[in-house]
């Protein structure tokens, strides 16, 4: 092996030790492909003979290659190259598995969806939740307590699958007393509204089926309909509810299997139908022989106005599932809602959830029916109710001061949230992103339609933020809509009126 060595100059210094030069020279060898892979490299008495080294020079040279990763050394046997295989590099891991094309769509829908990133230190006019500042903490921490000291392991097994019947109980009863007549046999409890709405789309629909929707409306309702491989109907919104005569249309169609829809506090728009509107779309549910499935997430949050009946309660026919929640009037973290169903629609219910999961957290049903026995729930809103009307309040002055000509709301009489309509030519696309630079989040308008095209809307919610934090939101909102429209550059396309 003939290797080019730079010996001691004259003031007997070199430029490299001459075991790294023997070292540097035989893996650029290998790597010119020179030397293969299991080539036996010479051996070290003969090539310190041969370049006129002693032997320990050729045995550092070695050992350095061994190091590197180019050669492997074996007593007796010899040097040999292991070819360009670094030790440090990992190995190439497999290709995943392909994914379903429900999973794939799922994706699609999720890559579409808003991202707000932290948000820190931003006013939070997007966050459709309870303000965790009036979490009532020490209530609920004395009920979890009192059912883990009375109840002990009764609630830590995984109890009936149809969820705690005590909660089951205290529930049927405030639904009684709001015009729905059922009893705890006519409730599944779930891991929150979102599980529920999964249940009962399951219930009524196979993959390739259609659900009629409200636009705009709940995204993870389209999401849930995404992953379960459904399509969607839209029904436009107006501003007495849904237009009555595409819904008409739409449950005409055999495709289209059921309705989703929420009548109170509608999300995104806050608004709430009338009694005659609310009997006329059961009417045309009832035409076409299809299901009717009533979102009253905020059932519990009316803070103005009269109290209009559910579908539920005005339902003779036993064709509306109502789900409820806790997320929006207690606090999400206690992921409980239910389902509320009858007969058959039951059973199946059950069997569903069975499928998915062995029953929701013992104890947090157990300690949430406590809570709401003992009449701290009741008192929790009655304080929630208040403020949240101080807040709406706040929010339609912050508007009357803020926005410009042409823009419009509804002031709703319950729930969390309140929608704004802006003039053309806005767009929600490029507001949302101007107003996060400036320091407030607001949901836009887009991704409440089914197929997310644009709009001049936007969800402001009142849930987490206090009346001082929504003035200086509003404010800093109404500042980046004047600058957008002295710009002129927006392109102000599809919305809804309301």
């Amino acid at each position: 092996m003939h290797l080019d060595l730079q010996r001691d100059d004259a003031s007997g210094r070199s430029s490299e030790p001459v075991y790294r030069q023997i070292a540097a020279q035989i893996r650029a060898r290998v790597d010119r492909g020179e030397l293969a892979e299991g080539d036996r490299l010479p051996p070290i008495r003969e090539l310190a003979a041969q370049l006129r080294v002693n032997r320990e020079t050729v045995s550092s040279a070695y050992e350095e290659l061994a190091a590197q990763g180019v050669v492997d050394a074996h007593v007796g046997r010899g040097t040999f190259v292991r070819g360009r295989r670094p030790r440090a590099l990992a190995p190439v891991a497999p290709a995943p598995a392909p994914l379903s094309a429900r999973a794939e769509r799922l994706l699609e829908f999720e890559r579409s969806r808003v991202s707000y990133g932290a948000g820190r230190g931003a006013i939070r006019l997007h966050a459709l939740k309870p303000d965790p500042r009036h979490y009532p903490l020490d209530a609920f921490r004395r009920s979890l307590a009192r059912v883990l000291s009375e109840l002990g392991g009764e609630v830590l097994d995984y109890g009936d699958p149809q969820g705690y019947q005590g909660l089951r109980a205290a529930i049927a009863e405030r639904l009684r007393a709001n015009g729905v007549v059922v009893g705890a046999e006519s409730l599944v409890l779930c891991q929150g509204a979102s599980q529920g709405i999964e249940l009962v789309l399951r219930l009524f629909a196979d993959p390739g089926d259609a659900i009629a929707v409200e636009e705009p409306t709940y995204p993870n309702a389209l999401a849930a309909m995404a992953a379960l491989g459904l399509r969607t109907a839209p029904v436009p919104m107006r501003k007495g509810g849904a237009c009555l005569d595409t819904l008409d249309r739409a449950l005409a169609r055999p495709d289209v299997k059921a309705l989703y829809t929420i009548p109170t506090f509608h999300n995104p728009l806050g608004l709430t139908t009338s009694l005659e509107h609310r009997r006329e779309l059961l009417a045309i549910a009832a035409r076409h022989g299809k299901a009717v499935i009533e979102d009253a997430y905020e059932m519990d949050l009316r803070y103005a106005g009269k109290h209009v009946p559910s579908l539920a309660g005005l339902d003779d026919e036993g064709q509306v599932v109502q789900l409820l929640s806790f997320s929006k009037s207690l606090f999400p973290g206690v992921r409980i809602g239910a389902v509320v169903a009858r007969g058959r629609h039951v059973d199946a219910l059950l069997a569903l959830r069975h499928a998915a999961d062995l029953g929701g957290a013992l104890p947090l049903q157990a300690a949430l029916a406590d809570f709401m026995n003992t009449g701290a729930y009741e008192r929790h809103l009655g304080s929630q109710r208040k403020r949240l009307r101080a807040r709406r309040d706040a929010l339609v002055a912050a508007l009357k001061r803020e926005m410009p000509e042409g823009a419009t709301w509804a002031e709703p009489e319950g729930g969390l949230q309140l929608w704004l309509e802006l003039p053309e030519p806005l767009d929600s696309r490029e507001l949302y992103a101007d107003a996060m630079r400036a320091g407030v989040l607001v949901s836009p308008g887009f991704q409440f339609n089914c197929d997310g095209r644009p709009s001049r809307g936007f969800r402001l919610s009142i849930g987490s933020v206090n009346e001082e934090e929504i003035a200086e939101g509003i404010a800093r909102f109404g500042k980046v809509i004047r600058e957008r429209l002295e710009s002129g550059d927006s392109d102000g396309r599809a919305s809804i009126h309301i």
